[in-house]
């Protein structure tokens, strides 16, 4: 009897460790076949947290979450050996790159592969290939894996952008029938607006990566910036009529990507073909996916010395199903398996080069502390605007750029990307110096270098992005190697004034957070003026905008204490006047002097609205003013009441049956319309608006010759590109006397998307507040048709109307967040103009 109880213990015992080992893939923990259906983000996250405590050869990191409240989760899978010294292993790899220093290497450092899936949301396949690739790594039996594994230490991130998925996923399930309907016209491939594809605030958060305009890229850059992996892969889907895309990537690669990046891409492109050559399934690689533009999820990793890859699967509105040109279905299933096959096939060929690829990346970092990349050695930024230099030190902190402020010798001979001249100049204690000479000097490179190089122009995104322009900071590059003075990273700051009976208080508006100072004030119902003209008093000079908080009209418990509170939250200078009688200009009781009011804004959303540029707007508002702002839908314009608004902003959109009538009459009632960039289109040459659109000038003999010119069908896009501007910065003359013009200087450095220009205003239409003229361009491709174009016209004007104004934006001043001055410009329509 004990021998038969002794028996079934060792069975219970042999059981119990075989259960143990069993680890229960995808399918089986869900309940149905990868690609029978959509995961939702929640199961995803389920699975994960289910294989951390399955396996012992893996640990869960949940490092943010987004604007929803979904958590973001990254999981590394490591060998037994590897896996419990992670910290090690990071650190390691830090001192690599030049990060941290002290320290010995340590033995057998495994390489760092990081997979990144589902940025874009209607982009789903990817998120349910890294369960499948999560549980190949970490399934007892796959010997091949485990084999992978003892030199690698893989990090996969399941979803970049969980509230888009659930978007796509929640709008797929809710209109799909009992069979997947394959006909590309059903339902179920035509997203409502505005579409998966985007985050909460409708930030495309592929191109984020640089700016980090948005929570999730803060979150996930931040994380990836503490690993710096060897390898990275960003997982998309592109048209379903598209064969699959891996890299090697399209030219233009920017010429600081080194060699050995682009060779390593040719050896993981050969590896991903030879199990899609195996399976007999299409793809292409050299094409249309460039490395330029530096923000992307293939681009940032490379300047920060990884192996940066897309990879792209057809898919995008396919469903479950559906019917391709070429007449096949291409299913769900058909696309994960495809991401599953490059997944693992990247890490396999990343741990058969992994000593390569260490040394590489070593060598990377070693070359940019000792070599920097490009002719300047020493960046110098001058501070004309503290608040812009604080913006511009957060973005440089969250990318590890080191910069520091001042120079022991107080002069230079530097390039000044605004004058286009090489000059002698002095430095200030607070002007920020940038030396080149270290680890992350490649981006810093990229992200300064005053005019991109761009070997072919036949580009995907913008081609020009120079920090000091978007940022309105004048900035020199410098051919000597020279070192801040104080390298703490900090300006000292301005202390606050104590005076519980001032006059008045006045205020800088030269920046954004200016701007939210003066939300802050109007949402306590602090009464705000501003100064039409510059005047002097307090032994200070005040431009044209400043804010005045005067006590007259503000009669509200501890006005002073209130103010004052706000502007030290905000880290804003108040100067305090004891008097209303200024020393030069007008006092503070004369007719310059405008109060701002309140106003109550509206923002078109909505079918036909670019969702993107309408997030722009929503997430400036929200997240950076903390103004309030009501989003109403296009097509319920007609049926809301104008008249509860001051202000209505119309984003770049296609706005069908314009109701120009209903505005107009709004307009002259005193309403405020800003438009922007195609929304400006829509109001060019209807009834009542003046702006008119500006008609090309042909050259007879130029037009002649094209005539003759016979076509090269081989030559289409090329030929496309003498007309295309990707995205170029011009310079504009900037009427800084207009209130769309305040806290600006008499130019503008503007992003120039596409070429539209219009004709100037009359004198008695309107104002002219920004205009262009011949040979404008200042960094960036623009085909040569549209440089002759953008020429003496106009691409920010005001219109009165009544007693209300229009205000044209032909460009987009807050493109994707990260053209910092923008920002002022578009707070100067909403809370300055018509004033």
């Amino acid at each position: 009897m004990i021998k038969k109880l002794l028996i079934i213990l060792i069975a219970v015992v042999s059981a119990s460790v075989v259960f143990a080992q069993k680890v229960q893939s995808p399918d089986e923990f869900l309940g149905y076949k990868l690609g029978d259906q959509f995961t939702p983000h929640y199961r995803i996250v389920d699975y994960f947290k289910y294989i951390a405590q399955a396996s012992k050869n893996v640990k869960l990191q949940q490092f943010g979450t987004t604007n929803e409240g979904r958590p973001l989760l990254a999981m590394f899978i490591a060998s037994d050996e590897n896996i419990g010294r992670l910290e090690e292993i990071r650190h390691n790899n830090l001192r690599l790159a030049g990060i941290e220093s002290g320290g010995a290497a340590i033995a057998n450092a495994p390489v760092i592969t990081w997979l990144s899936y589902n940025v874009h949301g209607n982009e789903p396949a990817s998120s349910e290939a890294a369960m499948w690739t999560l549980f190949d790594l970490v399934d007892p039996a796959n010997s091949t894996t485990k084999t992978w594994l003892k030199n690698s230490v893989v990090v996969i991130d399941p979803c970049l952008n969980p509230d888009g998925r659930d978007r796509y996923v929640h709008f797929y399930n809710s209109v799909r029938g009992a069979v997947p309907d394959a006909n590309p016209t059903a339902r179920e491939h035509v997203e409502p607006w505005p579409g998966g594809r985007i985050n909460h605030y409708y930030f495309d958060l592929n191109r984020d990566w640089a700016w980090q305009a948005q929570k999730e890229t803060q979150a996930r850059v931040g994380l990836f910036n503490q690993w710096l992996p060897e390898v990275h892969v960003d997982y998309h889907e592109q048209g379903y009529n598209a064969p699959y895309y891996f890299a090697p990537a399209a030219e233009p690669y920017h010429k600081d990507i080194t060699q050995w990046q682009r060779d390593f891409q040719v050896t993981i492109g050969k590896n991903n073909a030879k199990y899609f050559d195996q399976n007999g399934w299409m793809y292409f690689t050299k094409q249309e996916f460039d490395l330029l533009y530096p923000s992307y999820g293939d681009t940032y990793p490379l300047y920060n010395g990884s192996i940066g890859m897309t990879y792209e699967q057809g898919g995008i509105s396919a469903g479950l199903a559906v019917l391709t040109r070429s007449g096949d279905t291409l299913t769900f299933a058909q696309r994960i398996a495809h991401h599953h096959s490059t997944g693992l096939s990247t890490i396999e060929i990343t741990s058969a080069n992994a000593q390569k690829l260490l040394d590489e990346f070593k060598k990377f970092y070693n070359n940019s502390r000792t070599n920097p990349p490009g002719e300047y050695k020493t960046y110098v930024i001058k501070n004309d605007n503290n608040n812009n230099i604080n913006a511009l030190a957060k973005m440089l902190g969250r990318n590890g750029i080191q910069y520091g402020f001042g120079l022991a010798n107080k002069s230079i001979i530097g390039y000044d990307y605004f004058t286009g001249k090489t000059e002698q100049y002095s430095v200030g204690p607070n002007d920020m110096v940038i030396n080149a000479y270290q680890s992350k000097v490649v981006l810093l490179h990229v992200l300064l270098e005053p005019k991109t190089f761009i070997a072919d122009s036949n580009t995907y995104d913008i081609t020009a992005w120079a920090l000091p322009y978007a940022y309105g900071l004048r900035a020199y590059g410098v051919k000597a190697s020279l070192k801040p003075a104080n390298t703490n990273q900090s300006i000292t700051k301005a202390q606050q004034p104590v005076n519980n009976h001032a006059y008045a208080y006045v205020a800088n508006w030269q920046s954004v957070n200016d701007v939210r100072f003066l939300a802050a004030l109007l949402k306590k119902h602090i009464k705000v003026r501003y100064s039409e003209k510059p005047f002097e008093a307090a032994g200070k000079k005040f431009a044209a905008g400043s804010l005045l908080i005067a006590r007259a009209s503000n009669d509200v418990p501890n006005f002073d204490q209130v103010v004052t509170q706000i502007a030290a939250q905000l880290d804003e200078t108040l100067v305090p006047l004891a008097s209303g009688f200024v020393d030069k200009g007008s006092d503070l009781g004369s007719d310059v002097i405008r109060y701002i009011r309140e106003p109550r804004v509206m923002l078109m959303a909505g079918e036909g609205v670019n969702a993107e540029a309408m997030g722009e707007v929503w997430h400036l508002f929200e997240q950076q003013l903390g103004y309030p702002i009501t989003l109403v839908k296009y097509q319920d314009l007609g049926r809301t009441h104008l008249s509860d608004f001051d202000v209505v902003i119309f984003p770049d959109g296609h706005y069908d049956d314009f109701p120009s009538d209903k505005l107009q009459s709004w307009i002259k009632d005193g309403g405020k319309l800003i438009a922007l960039d195609n929304a400006v289109a829509e109001l060019a040459d209807q009834k009542g608006f003046a702006l008119k659109k500006k008609e090309e000038k042909k050259d007879d003999k130029a037009d002649a010759k094209d005539k003759e010119t016979v076509k090269i069908y081989g030559d289409r896009d090329r030929d496309a590109i003498r007309s295309m501007i990707p995205g170029a910065i011009f310079k504009l003359n900037l009427d800084n006397t207009h209130p769309l013009g305040f806290g600006l200087p008499n130019y503008y450095y503007s992003l120039k998307l596409n070429d539209d220009i219009y004709e100037l205003l009359s004198n008695d239409d309107g104002w002219n507040v920004g205009t262009i003229k011949k040979n404008s361009l200042v960094s960036g491709f623009a085909g040569a048709q549209s440089k002759l174009k953008i020429n003496n016209g106009l691409l920010l004007g005001v219109q009165s109307i009544g007693r209300g104004s229009v205000i044209y934006m032909v460009d987009d001043p807050l493109f994707r967040s990260f053209w910092e001055n923008g920002k002022l410009l578009f707070s100067n329509a909403v809370f300055m103009v018509g004033q």
